[in-house]
């Protein structure tokens, strides 16, 4: 069904029968749930400081020994977040603290996984990038430029890409 023929059904629905059929939505389906429980609460401060905490423990876990610093969790609560349509700036502090967590480990110990610097780099271009896309780049100068110099103060392998990102942007 495209758009067009969705609005077209919806128009010819009455108020009640409308809904109805979002209201079953909402019982059926998490996503819809979760969507419209952000929009009537938009508890953002709680949502940031549960993504924090579960990120944090993949690099400083709580119980077990070893940590997973497994990207991917991060991942999951930005593409949440972007998709909830969650304010920019709170994304990009998820984001850049992200990095910065791992930084913190990686100063405390010895990482010899190429993978994992080379995810370190992906997610400071995401976070370039979305920074620039929505005008939010000057507002964290002052993190990014920390990130970049934190890079090369623990002599990361791909400290000189981390230094040509910021390059392009004269800071």
């Amino acid at each position: 069904m495209s758009k067009r023929d969705l609005k077209k059904y919806l128009n010819e629905l009455s108020k009640p029968q409308l809904e109805e059929q979002l209201v079953e939505l909402y019982d059926k389906f998490k996503d819809v749930k979760v969507y419209y429980d952000f929009v009537f609460n938009p508890n953002e401060r709680n949502l940031v400081k549960d993504a924090k905490l579960k990120i944090s423990n993949e690099y400083f876990p709580i119980r077990g020994k070893k940590p997973k610093m497994r990207r991917s969790v991060a991942q999951k609560y930005i593409k949440h977040f972007i998709s909830l349509g969650v304010d920019s700036f709170i994304i990009v502090d998820v984001m850049l603290y992200t990095i910065e967590i791992a930084q913190t480990l990686s100063s405390e110990k010895q990482i010899n996984n190429e993978a994992f610097y080379k995810s370190m780099l992906n997610s400071f271009q995401q976070a370039i990038s979305f920074m620039i896309e929505k005008g939010v780049l000057d507002d964290f100068k002052s993190r990014v430029v920390a990130i970049k110099e934190e890079s090369v103060a623990q002599n990361w392998i791909n400290k000189f890409e981390f230094n040509s990102i910021i390059e392009r942007f004269d800071y």
